[in-house]
């Protein structure tokens, strides 16, 4: 099928529709359920989605609101939209938001790792470079790369060595984009750079080394993005009345589940289900959902104290952008202004980890009191 080659003049409406015809038209099939509104369009046929003839349609449910208590020291109610097709877990945030209202709210705080690349240069008896060559002209790389945009700059690096390969890993601020594309274009110039410089063969930008879009130790314990902390102390009675347990129960889930169990799996990230609400966040706001990946090492910790339980969680990857990607779409950046209400990318991802941590108190208290198979039958599952 040609999907590229369509008349001139025609609107992104248009354009979608003809796509979906000539597919329809080549595979015998109804797709007229994918039609798409001329006010959602967007952008996204022109820069989000290649060889578009449609849209998917995903439902979006409200919880909250949330009191979040920010590391800005600004205190206010968060909205969360969630996108998802998952009964039960719009539900399940939603009395989670109640439950820590009433426990005087989440108290978060952030880490700005920045967005990482890492290079891989090929080392060679000809023109050997080492490690000592680009940590003595990082200046002079660093410049190279924040030549590349007027939104970036380095903030930090790391070099690991193998005995064909260094590996030199770029940590970036990308000011209010997730920063990505902005870092790979300035990964590319460092990469020329040590090349024509100091040495070696550019293999790649893309190394692995910064797990995007993949589970790793580095990340779980080093942090990419943002890394958030967002934590609540929960009465004893707001735990009977709302969330329907008690702490003993609670706390022999937690031992069994997130202790023992997330050990014997060997598991990246001791968590009940955190990657559930980062996605359902990550497609309402037009992140870039692949970065689940990173936010599913998030880990959850449980204490008694005297009167209740304190809960919090640590998520090490929380990659969020105001600008770029899937932002700039229509529906998509209302959403974002809702859960944004005119803050910074700070209290972006900070809110993600509140919402987070709403969604491990819900889903603990309904493992500890047997009732996670019920509310799934009762919701649609």
């Amino acid at each position: 099928m040609d999907l590229r080659n369509l008349p001139d003049g025609l609107s992104p409406k248009e354009r979608i529709a003809e796509r979906r015809k000539r597919i329809e038209d080549e595979c015998d099939c109804d797709l007229s359920l994918l039609e798409q509104r001329p006010s959602t369009i967007g952008h996204s046929d022109e820069k989000n989605c290649e060889n578009m003839f449609g849209s998917m349609l995903i439902p979006v449910g409200y919880a909250g609101p949330l009191m979040v208590h920010f590391s800005s020291q600004k205190n206010m109610d968060v909205h969360l939209p969630l996108a998802t097709t998952e009964g039960a877990l719009v539900a399940s945030v939603n009395r989670g938001c109640k439950a820590l209202n009433s426990a005087n709210g989440v108290h978060t705080s952030s880490v700005y790792h920045g967005i990482s690349r890492s290079i891989a240069i090929k080392t060679s008896n000809a023109q050997r470079v080492t490690s000592n060559d680009i940590k003595e002209r990082k200046d002079e790389w660093k410049t190279a790369a924040e030549s590349t945009s007027n939104h970036l700059k380095i903030l930090s690096y790391d070099i690991d060595e193998t005995p064909d390969h260094i590996f030199l890993t770029i940590n970036a601020d990308t000011d209010e984009a997730m920063g990505m594309n902005m870092v790979t274009i300035a990964a590319q110039a460092v990469g020329n750079w040590i090349v024509d410089n100091i040495g070696g063969e550019l293999i790649t930008i893309a190394a692995n080394v910064d797990s995007d879009k993949k589970p790793s130790k580095r990340t779980h314990e080093k942090g990419r993005g943002y890394e958030v902390t967002a934590s609540a102390t929960i009465p004893s009675d707001v735990i009977t009345s709302i969330l329907k347990s008690d702490p003993e129960a609670m706390m022999n889930v937690a031992k069994a589940k997130l202790e023992q169990g997330s050990d014997i799996a060997g598991a990246l990230g001791a968590n009940m289900h955190a990657a559930n609400i980062i996605a359902a966040l990550y497609l309402a706001t037009g992140q870039d959902a692949a970065h689940v990946v990173e936010g599913s090492l998030t880990d959850t910790t449980i204490t008694k104290i005297e009167d209740g339980l304190k809960i919090s969680v640590r998520c090490p990857a929380i990659l969020v952008g105001l600008r770029g990607g899937g932002t700039d779409l229509p529906a998509q950046r209302q959403c974002l202004d809702l859960l944004l209400q005119g803050n910074n990318r700070q209290h972006l991802a900070e809110s993600i980890g509140a919402a987070v941590l709403a969604g491990e108190v819900s889903l603990l208290a309904a493992q500890a009191a047997h009732h996670l198979a019920k509310a799934h039958a009762a919701l649609g599952r």
